[in-house]
């Protein structure tokens, strides 16, 4: 029985052109363009938003959610990342970036960046007490990063610290806050993340790494931040919020960019990883072992950490600088080190712990030719058989990805080997003289042309 999943990314197939961009930068192999449109394989995508990035025509698009959601719920809090802050020169300040989540109808703002610190004592303590078992262990806060591993490195998954992301922390914390308050039932509280990319809204949908998410929903960075540029008044006052806002420190807030996890845990031998084309390179480094004197990868599938988002609004450079500028003034200001500095904002005694309340990732398989084993077996062959009659150049011009890909496509009847374009030529050549060769066997009598001087002369 075959798996069904939920995927943000989506594809507007009237934008389509079949230019085989999206094919070529997809790292899972999961689009293939057939009848001049692409198509996305469920099984194989992982919503990282990169097929969003590349395309040129804008075909590709993410499913989230829209302001109009918090009607339904009678108490609403959105927990805004760095990588909202980001967005902002850090001459806005951050109370007026809060008062306009408030504007937009939100009851209650809890910064991620707080539960960033709890998540990265959690990750120190615990990289500290890891004796046995493969290293490095790898960062669970991209959801990408974790389908990636499922789809195409499996043997990884034992590797992946059992940690919830701070995202699902703070939902989590918040939900039970408010539930302790007795003031709103839990159906009629509605928890908000404000998403950087699509695989964050998919994960709440369908959770690869957290048992139950408290999460109602995503909204995406850019969407937020359209809104938000409508009501800030960006030359005014820092305003007095009549509610406070839970945040955090310098450390939680350099969560947004790439290096602030391991900045914020303390991890000495670290590796920071980030963009689609490093990130799949350095996974599959560390499945063949090349990596064991590391203890720590943080590992993101965008560019810059989460400030790269295909669902953000600034350029990830321009982001970056404003987030570095804003970390490091709020820095000045604390002036202590770093546990000094956690311990001060780690302020409270009931946080949620990760235990219990993380999953373990599976497999998903990618390539399942039959579900028969003797008849995927028999298809096995056959493909191997059709590789290698394809060239191996990888063009991607026949609307897969690679050779294997279509030959995978061929053996079950998704494709044609003339779709190749280099057997199709040969087709068509090997047609081309075969019809010269019968034209040469037809007879005068029923109207073969002469087509040389010697038949002229008879």
């Amino acid at each position: 029985m075959t798996e069904s999943y939920f995927h943000s990314v989506r594809l507007r197939a009237s934008a389509c052109i079949g230019c085989v961009t999206c094919v070529k930068y997809c790292p899972t192999e999961a689009i293939r363009v057939r009848n001049g449109k692409a198509i996305i394989l469920p099984a194989r995508c992982i919503d990282c938003g990169e097929c969003i990035r590349r395309c040129p025509q804008h075909a590709k698009y993410a499913v989230m959610d829209s302001l109009n959601e918090i009607k339904k719920y009678a108490y609403n809090i959105i927990l805004p990342p760095p990588s909202l802050y980001a967005q902002f020169p850090p001459e806005v300040a951050i109370e007026n970036i809060w008062q306009g989540l408030y504007d937009l109808g939100f009851d209650e703002i809890y910064d991620v960046s707080a539960s960033s610190e709890y998540i990265a004592a959690e990750i120190e303590k615990y990289v500290k007490n890891y004796q046995e078992g493969p290293r490095p262990l790898i960062s669970s806060a991209c959801p990408a990063v974790l389908r990636l591993i499922q789809v195409k490195f499996p043997e990884l998954i034992r590797q992946i610290i059992p940690i919830l992301s701070p995202a699902d922390a703070a939902a989590i914390y918040i939900k039970e806050e408010v539930k302790r308050s007795g003031k709103f039932k839990p159906e009629e509280v509605g928890v908000w993340f404000v998403a950087p990319c699509p695989a964050k809204g998919s994960n709440i949908r369908q959770a690869v790494d957290v048992k139950s998410t408290q999460l109602t929903g995503a909204i995406s960075v850019s969407r937020i931040y359209g809104e938000l540029c409508r009501v800030i008044k960006f030359d005014a006052i820092p305003p007095h919020l009549e509610k406070a806002v839970r945040t955090g420190s310098s450390y939680g807030m350099g969560w947004g960019f790439a290096g602030g996890e391991v900045r914020a845990a303390g991890i000495e031998k670290a590796l920071v990883v980030h963009g689609v084309e490093a990130a799949y390179e350095v996974l599959e480094q560390i499945s063949m072992n090349k990596l064991p004197d590391v203890d720590y990868v943080e590992c993101s599938m965008c560019y810059g950490g989460c400030l790269g988002g295909p669902l953000t609004a600034a350029n990830k450079f321009v982001a970056e600088k404003n987030l570095k500028q804003r970390v490091r003034q709020m820095r000045m200001k604390e002036d202590k080190s770093r546990q000094e500095t956690l311990a001060q904002s780690m302020n409270c005694d009931n946080f949620p712990a990760s235990e219990r309340r993380v999953k373990q990732l599976v497999p998903r398989p990618m390539m399942q030719l039959d579900e028969d084993i003797a008849a995927a077996m028999k298809k096995f062959e056959k493909m191997e058989e059709v590789l290698s009659s394809l060239p191996g150049l990888d063009c991607g011009a026949c609307g897969a990805p690679t050779c294997q890909c279509l030959a995978e496509d061929i053996v079950q009847g998704k494709a044609h080997d003339t779709d190749c374009i280099f057997k199709l030529r040969a087709s068509v050549k090997q047609l081309a003289q075969g019809m010269l060769d019968l034209a040469e066997e037809i007879p005068i009598s029923v109207g073969r042309a002469v087509t040389s001087a010697k038949e002229v002369k008879k």
